[in-house]
């Protein structure tokens, strides 16, 4: 199974996607099972080729929103499967990608570039060596809960930041309203993923 897996991986990053319309679906579908669904040695090699894909489109599109976040998604999980000093280019680029997103449209895939830029500020490292900040990373995340107060990732990410933060009640009460979150249509591999991620922090708790 995981050698058909990673043959139609390649067969999927062997060449740019077919973007219409929805492109945006496409990438974030493609996100999903690069993230959830390849094994770990696999997966920055996918992210790259996924993130060339997405750099094309946002350069066709310029002033669709809904690219430039996923770009930025990309980037930033391309970032974590790389690990150390040398993802920090992507890191920085997600982000400009992401500001550029907000600066279109702010509710655009309800309020994500203020979910998925808050996760980068609390996740990198501050300054000089790169531009995270806690405070900053809050506010970002009180944004997207704002737009989307019920989503699974916006209070997912909540969740995280502030169990990481050591404010475990706080804590308990987002990851808990996540995973009582509505499925998504078309986006059970990650919801899926997701509410695994989410049961592991309570655990964690508990």
């Amino acid at each position: 199974m995981k050698k058909v897996m990673m043959l139609l991986l390649f067969v999927v990053f062997s060449g740019p996607l077919t973007l219409m319309a929805s492109d945006y679906v496409q990438l974030q579908t493609q996100w999903a099972i690069v993230n959830y669904d390849t094994d770990p040695e696999h997966k920055s090699a996918s992210f790259a080729a996924l993130a060339a894909d997405a750099k094309k489109s946002v350069e066709t599109k310029p002033d669709d929103p809904e690219l430039r976040i996923w770009y930025g998604i990309i980037l930033s999980s391309w970032a974590g499967a790389d690990g150390g000093l040398g993802a920090l280019g992507h890191v920085k680029e997600a982000r400009k990608q992401l500001e550029k997103a907000l600066a279109l449209n702010p509710a655009a895939l309800e309020g994500s570039a203020f979910t998925s830029l808050g996760a980068l500020y609390y996740q990198v490292p501050s300054w000089p060596l790169a531009f995270g900040d806690k405070e900053e990373a809050e506010r970002l995340l009180r944004h997207a809960l704002e737009v989307n107060p019920h989503g699974i990732d916006s209070n997912y990410f909540m969740g995280d930041y502030l169990l990481r933060e050591k404010r475990t009640e706080e804590a308990r009460q987002y990851l808990s309203h996540a995973l009582e979150a509505a499925p998504r249509p078309g986006r059970e591999l990650a919801d899926q993923g997701r509410r695994e991620e989410i049961r592991q922090l309570l655990a964690q708790i508990k």
